[in-house]
């Protein structure tokens, strides 16, 4: 089967790529290479360069590579940018996806695999997060993520335009391969930035807040790992390929690490000291993160297989040390 993978030259949806390769699948990646990286994409995989408001190009694709079901990753990320820049977010993620979805519509193709965010809740009101908390996001991503949401159950309910919409917690880690990494720009996750600051490619590493209520200080946030997200996408998909109902579900390893035990642990991983500066609280950071995953790892028999921290930050130091200035060597 053909599986279109909008952005699947970026972080995840290149793991995402791999996985469906082991899995059998046929993947057809489309790319606008903006923040991906053609380096990402196996030799063997083809890579279309392509914007996913290009309706009429999309459409084509569906039919000239008999697409079976779509897995859809290309969206801007960054949080901060999205309170500077909303209008970027909103045609961007929004705009883009409405033209995927008809793209699809017109294409035959009924099956949408979707990247969304645990930033649709926004502050939680408990912990850990259940699929059925409030979902009122705390910035333009976040709302982006939501809107796509709903989007998707209106196509379901007019057009049976089946979805599955992943919420996020923490991605981290790399292919245990060494094959691909996370390699952003500019990056703004912790980890990646932590070992940076390890390789002497940052001076230090920021901790924002010490003064939250959580035994250390700092925030807390739920850690998976990029390979057990590729492998419940490809659930996911399963899922629906077999005629499954459209779906929402967290994916997290609903274990909490504050920013103080990333910095620790990355400490003995690594075996090198590094300066560590305390910084003010940026707004709208949530104090704790953690995921329920029980509905997923029920409904669909996900568990996550590789998202002790430990390994997490192992495969991702084993990354960076081979690539340290990402894919641009």
């Amino acid at each position: 089967m053909n599986i279109l993978v909008t952005g699947g030259a970026g972080y995840i949806g290149s793991h995402v790529v791999d996985e469906l390769k082991r899995a059998g699948y046929v993947p057809v990646v489309y790319d606008n290479l903006s923040t991906g990286h053609a380096d990402a994409v196996p030799e063997d995989v083809l890579l279309i360069n392509g914007d996913i408001h290009d309706l009429d190009f999309l459409e084509h694709i569906m039919y000239e590579y008999e697409i079976d079901a779509v897995m859809h990753f290309a969206a801007s990320s960054l949080v901060g940018e999205s309170m500077e820049n909303p209008g970027r977010y909103y045609y961007n993620n929004v705009a883009g996806t409405l033209s995927l979805l008809d793209a699809m519509r017109k294409g035959g193709v009924d099956a949408i695999v979707f990247s969304s965010t645990a930033a649709v809740y926004g502050e939680p009101e408990q912990s850990p997060i259940e699929e059925e908390c409030v979902t009122k996001p705390s910035n333009v991503y976040g709302r982006t993520k939501l809107m796509i949401e709903q989007m998707l159950a209106d196509y379901d309910s007019a057009y049976d335009l089946r979805y599955v919409a992943l919420r996020y917690f923490n991605a981290a880690g790399a292919a245990e391969s060494g094959r691909i990494g996370e390699d952003h720009r500019p990056e703004t996750h912790l980890i990646p930035l932590v070992l940076k600051t390890a390789l002497n490619i940052r001076n230090s590493v920021s901790i924002y807040g010490t003064d939250y209520s959580t035994p250390d200080g700092t925030c807390i946030r739920d850690y998976v790992h990029v390979a057990d997200l590729a492998s419940a996408h490809v659930s996911a998909l399963k899922h629906l390929l077999d005629g499954g109902t459209s779906k929402v579900y967290n994916l997290g390893s609903e274990n909490g690490f504050s920013v103080r035990e990333i910095i620790e642990a990355a400490k003995r991983i690594t075996g090198i000291e590094f300066t560590v500066e305390e910084e003010k609280r940026r707004p709208g950071d949530p104090a704790v993160l953690i995921a329920s995953a029980k509905k997923i790892t029920q409904e669909l028999g996900w568990e996550p297989q590789h998202s002790e921290i430990e390994r997490i930050i192992a495969s991702a130091w084993n990354w960076h040390k081979q690539n340290p200035q990402g894919y641009m060597e």
